[in-house]
């Protein structure tokens, strides 16, 4: 399974408009890959919560044909991170918006819908604008070989609950798609949760984090892909190059990896320490 991780890089200069364009481009130059992946809420900024109610668009919007598009135009499954939706109603906290996430297929129709299920802010941000996601989200992604494998769906705070992890491997998971607005100030957290996750799990871990500086806030990068025993397959490292290491402020990069989906199987067969599960 080959995999495209776009670290998009963004700040407060842009416009929404304009980065849709730029990175519909982006998306429509992974060619040749069977997955795509690309932040959460970089359309209308992980950190600005000012902007997010005149960003906020229905499932149908020109932000999901847009991503629909590229996705036909590449020809991948494309995880398009996230957005904010505005939703047909108010929720059970009174919010009408959510952190939403969408799986297109290569021919740009909808696999899969996400609704994040813990929001970050401490009372203020996610949690007092956002309403909350209530379904672990489990999907199979069709591989270009015809093969396919099982996802579990989760964004950027969902990575400190590993309970959402362990359900999503009864359900059948084998890989995790993980999309991130993760600031610089945490980024070590970010690469140690990611890997925790594979290794408890034996499961591949997908993170696609932010980089550039928006918000007042800077971007961690570091988006990485971690094997099922939680080797590093690829790492962006601070300067965007992809590597192990830390230093520099995170940039734009693409991280092109192949996965063996099958050294997954054969290490859970191996050891099968999920069959040892009690609680």
């Amino acid at each position: 399974m080959r995999i495209a991780v776009i670290q998009l890089a963004y700040g407060d200069e842009e416009s929404f408009e304009e980065r849709v364009e730029r990175v519909a481009g982006l998306v429509a130059a992974q060619a040749g890959h069977d997955l795509v992946v690309l932040p959460e809420l970089w359309g209308a900024t992980g950190f600005d919560y000012s902007r997010w109610p005149g960003a906020a668009q229905p499932l149908d919007g020109p932000w999901a044909r847009a991503m629909a598009d590229a996705a036909r135009a590449a020809g991948v499954v494309l995880h398009a991170g996230s957005f904010v939706e505005r939703l047909p109603e108010a929720g059970v906290d009174g919010n009408d918006l959510a952190n939403t996430s969408l799986l297109f297929a290569a021919d740009g129709h909808v696999l899969a819908t996400y609704r994040k299920i813990h929001r970050f802010g401490f009372g203020s941000g996610e949690p007092k604008l956002m309403e909350a996601g209530d379904d672990v989200v489990v999907t199979g992604i069709p591989l270009r070989d015809g093969g396919s494998v099982t996802a579990g769906l989760s964004t950027c705070y969902d990575l400190r609950f590993p309970e959402l992890y362990r359900r999503q491997v009864a359900a059948g998971a084998e890989l995790f798609v993980i999309p991130a607005a993760w600031p610089a100030a945490r980024v070590a957290h970010w690469t140690l949760l990611g890997r925790a996750r594979a290794v408890e799990n034996q499961a591949v871990v997908v993170q696609c984090n932010t980089a550039g500086s928006h918000g007042g806030y800077e971007m961690g990068g570091h988006s990485q892909v971690v094997s099922a025993t939680g080797a590093v397959l690829a790492a962006a490292a601070g300067d965007g190059h992809s590597s192990g290491g830390d230093g520099g402020r995170a940039v734009e990069c693409v991280l092109s990896v192949d996965v063996d989906l099958a050294a997954t199987a054969e290490y859970r067969e191996a050891f099968p320490v999920l069959g040892d599960r009690r609680l």
